[in-house]
């Protein structure tokens, strides 16, 4: 029996996973990851680094985040405490939704995560104090590939839904996308 149900979402190979819990009287037990049950076929290889971030505020912004080829990585964002709202970008240049972008709330209580494919910015608002995340990686972090986009570009008109309350320097100094951009 799988304990995940995986979902297509509107943008090419964007895909939600809700992970299905046990509960008694004790509390819950629900599985993170399971590469045999999730089945995501080419879209995620095998988990090589295991990430874990904390968010203090809500309103933070951390992203838009991405690493570019030969570096480029999946990866699978789980919250497990809090409330987010997670973004992902496509960015891959022969994609029917290239420059799109699509978000989804995550939390504790849904149990969900995304699986942001390779060629895609991510990056997330914390809509609640407090928030914990973990991030599955089917590729190392390679400090010579990351890169970023500028939270606030127009061309994705993100509509986050709080005020912005921190976001890093490295972050806000993201470049806007111009017209040379040809994708990843």
């Amino acid at each position: 029996m799988s304990r995940f149900l995986v979902e297509n979402l509107p943008i090419v190979d964007l895909k939600k996973i809700s992970r299905i819990a046990y509960s008694d009287n004790r509390g819950y037990f629900s599985r993170i990851y399971c590469g045999n049950e999730i089945g995501l076929g080419d879209l995620f290889g095998k988990v090589v680094q295991i990430n874990h971030s904390h968010t203090i505020s809500a309103g933070t912004i951390r992203g838009m985040h991405y690493q570019n080829s030969p570096f480029a990585e999946a990866k699978i964002v789980t919250c497990i405490r809090g409330t987010i709202w997670d973004v992902a970008i496509d960015l891959r240049k022969n994609s029917p939704t290239f420059l799109q972008y699509h978000a989804e709330v995550l939390s504790e209580e849904n149990k969900c995560a995304l699986l942001i494919p390779k060629g895609f910015a991510h990056g997330f608002q914390a809509l609640t104090d407090d928030c914990d995340l973990i991030y599955l990686h089917d590729e190392v972090f390679h400090e010579g590939s990351e890169s970023g986009l500028h939270y606030q570009d127009t061309i994705f008109n993100i509509g986050w839904p709080l005020p912005v309350t921190e976001i890093s320097t490295r972050d806000q100094t993201h470049l806007f996308i111009t017209n040379e951009f040809q994708g990843v």
